[in-house]
């Protein structure tokens, strides 16, 4: 089975290299073309005999560029096509305190949300650890001459929490000082609310920010958009906040979608304080970006921004964040979807 070059850490490729009767320093030259993404042609200070050894086993490079979008904002976003033919999506946030790039952990999700386009067609597979960083490697080789990539955050299509493994293994990847070396501070990842698997996080040592998808603060509601809230209840998901902050010192984030006369209410806004009261956090709001297979509509500007200092006088910190790339596709999942039901639709015209 190929395996993926980028994978491994610097002991890995150290023991790869002494095993393959090659001196140790060329294991920093490995790492070097890793992290710039390169391809074995670029290899030029490693021997031609050592590479032809390399390509029996390893993969240079996980993901071909299919298509891209800009934004008028400046966001991009990639679709990309993995070595087995999955389509996944990543998107380039420039900002000006730093370039962000956001990467998915699965192909399509299987969590079920009813405003999210990832997981319209559901789950069909887990990214492996280097397919994740290939998206991070990709984007810093191409946006090079802006600055590369500040911060990493895991909001693209799939559940990080439910690839766990791969997840761990990514962030420890882009934190090493051999590798991009990437703060955990500058490192978010977003769960839909997989209780356990935030506390396993803690203890694994990890100190990324931690940003919940909420998105309602009564289980009636939450249960009406997120089919993950009927395994969790919501007191799960707080003990699990809590514990990750007593445990890492921490604050949490909370995303929570603004969706137009559904959770943007007085009600809401004192739903939230009893639910996050006495929890160090932010509230990250984010009226509803629409996509094609939900009717679901977003409140309007005004509204949101009453909403924010209605939840800001009760005590809670919060703000009404700014979307990026809405003109282009910018809901995760509908680019891919869209470039999917287009070909599906012109293989059909040319069957009639």
């Amino acid at each position: 089975m190929i395996k993926l070059l980028c994978e491994n850490t610097l002991e890995d490729l150290t023991e790869i290299v002494i095993g393959s009767g090659e001196p140790k320093y060329r294991a920093k030259q490995l790492m070097s073309h890793v992290t710039a993404y390169d391809s074995f042609d670029e290899y030029t200070d490693v021997p031609k005999k050592f590479i032809t050894i390399l390509k029996q086993t390893f993969c240079d490079r996980a993901l071909t560029e299919i298509k891209r979008v800009t934004s008028s904002d400046g966001a991009i976003r990639y679709l990309f096509e993995t070595v087995n033919g999955d389509l996944i999506e990543s998107v380039y946030l420039p900002h000006d305190y730093g370039n962000s790039v956001c990467v998915s952990c699965q192909v399509g999700c299987g969590m079920g949300c009813v405003f999210c386009a990832s997981g319209h067609y559901g789950l069909k597979r887990d990214l492996t650890a280097g397919e994740i960083l290939s998206q991070v490697l990709y984007i810093a080789r191409d946006r090079k001459e802006c600055g590369g990539i500040d911060k990493i955050v895991m909001m693209g299509s799939g559940e990080p929490l439910a690839n766990y493994e791969n997840t761990l293994k990514f962030i420890r990847l882009v934190n090493s000082e051999h590798g991009l070396n990437i703060g955990m501070r500058s490192i978010s990842v977003s769960t839909c609310g997989l209780p356990h698997n935030i506390k396993r996080l803690a203890d694994d040592g990890i100190s990324c920010t931690l940003s919940l998808s909420l998105h309602a603060a009564t289980a009636e509601k939450r249960k009406k958009i997120m089919r993950i809230a009927e395994r969790f209840s919501l007191r799960e998901l707080a003990d699990a906040m809590r514990y990750y902050f007593d445990k890492t010192g921490r604050r949490v984030i909370i995303e929570y979608i603004l969706i137009g006369e559904f959770n943007d209410t007085p009600s809401d806004v004192r739903a939230l304080k009893e639910l996050l009261n006495g929890l160090c956090c932010h509230v990250n709001l984010i009226p509803l970006n629409p996509t094609d297979h939900c009717d679901l509509k977003p409140p309007g500007r005004k509204k949101a921004y009453k909403f924010c200092e209605d939840l800001k006088s009760t005590g809670i910190s919060a703000s009404v964040r700014r979307s990026m790339g809405s003109d282009v596709a910018g809901a995760c999942g509908q680019l891919k979807n869209r470039t999917v039901e287009s070909a599906a639709e012109t293989k059909n015209n040319r069957n009639l």
